[in-house]
């Protein structure tokens, strides 16, 4: 918001206040300022000039000879290359020995022989925005109104000898978004008081409800609607004062009506629109929700597509405006207009915020409903600007206020207890000193008991509900640095980690020191991506952004693995091929088509593995990883956990995943046997379609790892007594995993067994078709006792004999 500091000491005094001063004031209470701007951007004697005549130049087609009354005594000549100078004129005339922005010195000069003692001026050289000016205003010379006085100095003109306060307000601080919500903040913080526009709208005519109707439908978007009805306006420009406080606060000129509605509007905080009532439908007016499909052209020109979600004001049917945001160009005020309805309304902020988001279209209304404005304004403003349009475009104010009102504003009343505030503030402020301080701010309020007040919030502060607010505001203009330093008093704890956070740190340090590398993908995905590999918790509906940032970015992410694989291509495209990435982080879905509340998050743990395992050297060929590489990373893991005796693979043929090369991991809990990832290869079309070699991942979900793993480390005492070991080669059918083999043969062999591990499979002709050899290492121990070799042969022979019955295996010769 900008606040011009002239306009502002139209409703306080600032007297004796400098910009810099009052601007650090504001700061320190609690409004930031951004910065203190000058509109005069260095000129100097430059003043008003009539132009007596002007005559083309003898040697230069382009120019003109103008002689220029400037107040100074004697006329002027001034060379002038401005297509739209015109004798006539009142112009801003640069003397000689003036200066202009850039440093620009102005001098006698002779040009094409012709003597030049000043120059005419633009916009743009003035230093003035030429894009704020009205259109007609934006080329050439800088044209005045006639009744100007001539000599008089153009800043005092133009209202250049002010300073722009920009004020960065935060949500809260709506009530700033106009010149008087600023009135009343420096009025607090100097302690001075508001002076409000005195507003009498003079009436006449018949009454105002015989030539327009208001109907509000849509209740709930809108809870007050009120009009007045103006006859015989004379559609015109705007007197320069009013254009000067405009362009002061950033808002282009239009004509004098619509620039009526945008000053009451930056004056009171309340957005007015003026509809051509000869254009409405006998002049009614409904406020409803739009229609599927319907379509409106706004005052941009620009056709905007509704839908039942945005509020409209209809007549005969038919959309004129979108409440709140901008009215339609088939009924705006133009210069054939003669009847105006003036509207000013109380809209749902919610609504307007979200039809302004779905249009992408964002105005000066909008930003003041979204954020809530005065609810009290809407008949104050209506009034004011009636009145200026009758002065400044003649016209007919019609008897009455034809309005509809759902809801009136009320104002809160708060009980505020001084043994609270100066509890929380650290201070010993007095009952009489609060109560100065709520006068300020013109609260009023009174006593209620020895140590509470009772104070009455004003409608335009519609950010104080509760009485911690009010301790705020207390605060900030006592002042915070007039709070005493207290210290902090109490007992504290230490911070730690929880233990989810606890393991994922701990996972995230082993993988490190296994030589893998961590990376953080964006947690939005493509749809298509979603469905290429199955979700741990069966299929649920993908959850949407409401506001994606491209296509490729509309959803939120189901698992790891798409996003892993895009950063496996992304390197791989830049010759970074030998790949061992892995990322922790959160996949989200939704049991719901239509999300009606927060969507599931899980926290998973993603690995991918590609490339060479090591490169190739003079002794050693480069060999490439395999499925076991990256199952031997997970088996670490969960090795260092604790859980591994827990963690069980079963082959599988997840959707994505290489039929021949992939399995699901299972954790037993104890009650039940969990299914917690999937492991094993991509599948060769994907990996052709995101042009990377043999590719190995991982996917394992946590939560049930927070549950399982307890932190204990369990320690064994080392062995006293020698092992013995015993190695077999059995051949079985190639479909029998080896894990299988192993879970019988630790059955059989008890607590002698202290170790099973498969060292070799070999398959070939020799074995026979569909079958397989796979030699296993098994070693025997007591842990109080040394065996003999006739308790370890009984017990071989036992796991032998396992073998032979579960899986019909043979003895390898």
């Amino acid at each position: 918001m900008k606040v011009s500091m002239d306009w502002l000491s139209q409703y306080v005094s600032l007297e004796g206040v400098q910009a810099e001063e009052l601007a650090e004031r504001i700061t320190r209470a609690g409004i930031e300022i951004d910065s203190v701007e000058s509109r005069n951007a260095g000129i100097t004697t430059v003043v008003v000039g009539y132009v007596k005549s002007k005559e083309k130049h003898p040697d230069a087609d382009k120019l003109n000879v103008c002689i220029i009354d400037a107040g100074q005594g004697e006329d002027l000549q001034i060379v002038c290359g401005a297509k739209n100078v015109d004798a006539g004129q009142k112009v801003p005339v640069a003397l000689v020995g003036a200066k202009l922005p850039g440093d620009l010195h102005i001098k006698k000069a002779k040009l094409r022989g012709v003597l030049s003692q000043g120059m005419i001026c633009s916009a743009k050289e003035l230093g003035i925005n030429d894009k704020l000016l009205p259109k007609e205003q934006q080329e050439g010379i800088l044209v005045l109104p006639e009744q100007t006085e001539i000599g008089m100095p153009i800043v005092d003109l133009l209202g250049l000898n002010d300073q722009i306060l920009d004020f960065d307000l935060t949500p809260n601080r709506s009530d700033c978004l106009s010149m008087l919500g600023a009135a009343y903040e420096v009025g607090a913080i100097l302690g001075r008081d508001v002076k409000l526009p005195e507003v009498q709208p003079v009436e006449g005519g018949d009454a105002a409800s015989n030539h327009i109707s208001v109907t509000i439908e849509a209740t709930e978007a809108c809870s007050h609607f009120s009009a007045r009805y103006i006859s015989g306006i004379k559609v015109g420009t705007s007197p320069l004062w009013l254009q000067n406080r405009l362009i002061a606060a950033g808002v282009r000129p239009i004509n004098n009506v619509v620039d009526i509605t945008n000053f009451v509007m930056l004056e009171y905080g309340q957005p007015l629109h003026a509809y051509d009532a000869d254009k409405l439908n006998n002049g009614a007016i409904e406020v409803r929700m739009g229609r599927e499909g319907e379509v409106l052209t706004t005052l941009d020109d620009q056709e905007r597509k509704l839908d039942e979600r945005m509020l409209v004001i209809a007549s005969g049917g038919k959309a004129v405006g979108l409440a709140g945001v901008m009215g339609g160009a088939d009924s705006e005020v133009s210069q054939g207009t003669v009847n105006i309805l003036l509207e000013s309304a109380r809209f749902d902020g919610g609504t307007v915020r979200k039809t302004s988001r779905r249009l992408g279209l964002r105005s000066e209304a909008s930003l003041r409903f979204e954020k809530e404005v005065d609810a009290a304004a809407v008949v104050p403003a209506l009034n004011r600007a009636a009145e200026l349009i009758v002065r400044y475009a003649h016209g007919m104010i019609h008897e009455g206020v034809v309005e509809q009102v759902v809801t009136e504003p009320q104002e809160q009343t708060l009980q505020l207890s001084l043994s609270k505030l100066n509890s929380y503030l650290g201070t010993e402020l007095s009952l009489l000193e609060v109560k100065t301080i709520f006068a300020r701010l013109q609260f009023p309020c009174g006593d209620v008991a020895h140590d509470l007040i009772e104070v009455r919030v004003p409608t335009r502060r519609g950010d104080i509900t509760r009485d911690v607010d009010l301790i705020e505001e207390v605060a900030r203009l006592y002042g915070y640095d007039n709070i005493p330093t207290t210290p902090i008093e109490g007992a504290t704890t230490p911070g730690a980690l929880t233990a989810p956070q606890r393991l994922r740190r701990t996972i995230r340090h082993l993988l490190v020191h296994g030589g893998y590398q961590e990376v953080i993908s964006y947690s939005f995905t493509h749809p298509d991506k979603n469905k290429r590999f199955p979700q741990l918790r069966g299929t649920h509906h993908d959850v949407a952004l409401a506001m994606p940032m491209s296509e490729e970015r509309s959803v939120l992410r189901t698992g790891l693995v798409s996003q892993l694989l895009e950063i496996a291509s992304y390197n791989r495209n830049r010759k970074q091929e030998n790949l061992a990435l892995f990322e922790i982080g959160m996949a989200f879905f939704s049991e719901e088509e239509k999300l009606t509340r927060q969507p599931h998050e899980i926290p998973l743990l993603g690995l991918l593995l590609t490339g060479r395992r090591q490169p190739a050297q003079w002794n050693t060929s480069a060999e490439r990883v395999d499925f076991f590489d990256i199952k031997g990373a997970l088996e670490g893991v969960f090795s260092y956990l604790g859980i591994q005796p827990q963690v069980t693979y079963k082959a599988d043929q997840p959707e994505g995943y290489h039929p021949g090369r992939s399995a699901s991991v299972y954790l037993n809990t104890g009650m039940q046997e969990l299914r917690i990832g999937t492991i094993g290869q991509i599948h060769p079309d994907i990996q052709r379609e995101v042009d990377l070699e043999d590719t190995y991942v991982a996917e394992i979900e946590l939560a049930p790892l927070y549950e399982q793993v307890n932190g204990q480390i369990t320690y064994h005492e080392l062995p006293r007594y020698p092992s013995i070991q015993r190695d077999i080669a059995v051949v079985v059918d190639d479909a029998i995993p080896s894990g299988d083999l192993t879970n019988v043969i630790r059955a059989a062999g008890q607590e002698l067994l202290e170790s099973v591990q498969v060292f070799d499979v070999f398959k070939g002709e020799r074995i026979g078709n569909g079958k397989k050899s796979v030699a296993i290492a098994l070693v025997y121990r007591h842990s109080e006792r040394t065996l003999t070799d006739e308790e370890v042969t009984e017990v071989h022979e036992r796991v032998l004999i396992s073998l032979t019955l579960t899986f019909d295996a043979e003895l390898r010769k």
